[in-house]
């Protein structure tokens, strides 16, 4: 095919409004007056069969050598297979993205694409769905332990050895919990890449295999009466201001959590009714159920109501039931009570203000035989079968009242030292029956 048509620049400079367009062989062309009185110049070519038509630019700051040296260049790449279009449109992709890096870099944030740019998009796509402080921890794990090793790393270029050196580097400092949460998160992440179509496969599939195993650890806890009876008695014992002294009378008795105690609020109390009903916004779980959850409801043992009232001559004025020595307006901190016991003469690997829980649950179930449904309604936990849905309803709360009253019934005759003997004379023979829907009308009998 011939080339070279176009005479010269005297040729293009001779040329008239309305004039056609001026071919300069293989595909190079000249647009006449195409803009503001320029000419654009134009290169047809044709790759993988289809017809393109690509700019090179406009006469007279693209003079004719120009124009057919950069046609010779389009050329040479068809025919070793690059499309000059698709060339070009990357390159101002690549600029855009430099720039927008460059703008990144600037104010702090991420380079678009990095682990740490799509790790934070993820936790703010996630974050509605959990309650604030999973959410907090989450993001500080990942700042922590992850970031410093892989956020600045492209995250299709990420491999498995490479987050399984990042996770070592966790694992050797002991903490083998925080070591498999942030592989967790990181599979996570790599997750939501794989739905954007960043990446093609997860990198840290399978690297739990890789990782020693996480040994449960669970809140000290007395579990036997022989054990729990003393403890009571120190308690009961304990010099410390009346806040604190009431918190340790009512923790043994509520199977609640020491935040949901500590954070409790007068408004919340029914005294005469006999109930402590506490908001979903307070309780363990997911934001969904803090948000629109129900209420969990704590039946009030005669003997915690008596604590409460003396409680609210002391500290009715504060919203908190138990506020802060310091201020009146913030409830007293988490480690009071577990200092308390310290102060008492018990370490935290023999009793922890949690551990609480789990005496009432092991002590209530082997001792007391209340329904094990029964308990794991009380302490606010999931439970499967019919109470599922239904455990928040007003006729369900009539059998948790009786047992949380025998529970603090127990609770004083051990401290006097005679738990066998009340377990032996109750009302009813709980040593063979159990506290359930069933009969727990005979019980008030």
């Amino acid at each position: 095919m011939a080339r070279n048509l176009i005479g010269g620049d005297r040729t293009i400079r001779a040329l008239k409004p309305g004039a056609k367009r001026l071919s300069d062989g293989e595909g190079l062309y000249l647009l006449p007056f195409f803009k503001g009185g320029a000419h654009g110049w134009r290169l047809d070519y044709t790759f993988a069969g289809r017809r393109n038509t690509l700019s090179l630019g406009t006469y007279p700051a693209v003079g004719l050598k120009a124009a057919r040296e950069a046609a010779v260049k389009c050329r040479e790449m068809v025919a070793s297979g690059v499309d000059p279009s698709d060339l070009r449109k990357k390159a101002k992709v690549a600029k855009v993205q430099a720039t927008e890096d460059r703008r990144r870099a600037a104010v702090g944030e991420p380079a678009s694409g990095s682990f740490e740019d799509v790790a934070l998009r993820w936790h703010q796509t996630r974050m509605c769905d959990w309650s604030p402080g999973h959410a907090t921890r989450v993001l500080q794990r990942l700042k922590r332990d992850v970031f410093p090793f892989l956020g600045g790393e492209p995250i299709g270029e990420i491999d498995a050895p490479g987050v399984l050196k990042v996770l070592r580097r966790i694992e050797a400092r002991g903490v083998m919990e925080t070591t498999h949460r942030a592989l967790e998160n990181c599979f996570a992440v790599f997750a939501f890449a794989i739905a954007e179509g960043a990446i093609q496969s997860n990198p840290a599939t399978g690297l739990k295999r890789a990782l020693k195993p996480v040994i449960p650890k669970r809140y000290a806890a007395v579990t036997t009466p022989e054990e729990l009876a003393p403890m009571l008695r120190a308690m009961d014992g304990y010099k410390g201001t009346n806040v604190v002294r009431g918190a340790l009378k009512l923790l043994p008795m509520m199977t609640v959590r020491p935040g949901e105690l500590r954070f409790a609020t007068w408004d919340e109390f029914d005294l005469e009714g006999g109930w402590w009903r506490i908001p979903p916004a307070r309780m363990k779980g997911s934001r969904e159920r803090k948000l629109n959850g129900a209420p969990h409801w704590v039946p009030l043992p005669v003997q915690a109501r008596h604590v409460l009232e003396e409680l609210r001559s002391v500290t009715g004025h504060s919203r908190y039931v138990f506020p802060s020595e310091r201020s009146k307006e913030r409830p007293m901190s988490e480690n009071t009570i577990n200092m308390a016991f310290r102060t008492l003469g018990y370490p935290s690997d023999v009793v922890t203000g949690h551990g609480f829980r789990a005496t009432a649950r092991t002590i209530m179930d082997q001792v007391l035989h209340v329904d094990p449904m029964v308990l794991e309604v009380q302490l606010a936990h999931k439970v499967p079968g019919p109470l599922a849905d239904c455990y928040n309803r007003s006729d369900y709360r009539e059998f948790r009242a009786v047992a949380m009253q025998l529970w603090a019934d127990y609770l004083d005759a051990l401290r006097k030292g005679e738990g066998d003997t009340f377990v032996a004379r109750c009302r009813a023979p709980i040593a063979a029956r159990r506290i359930n829907i069933e009969n727990v009308a005979a019980l008030n009998e």
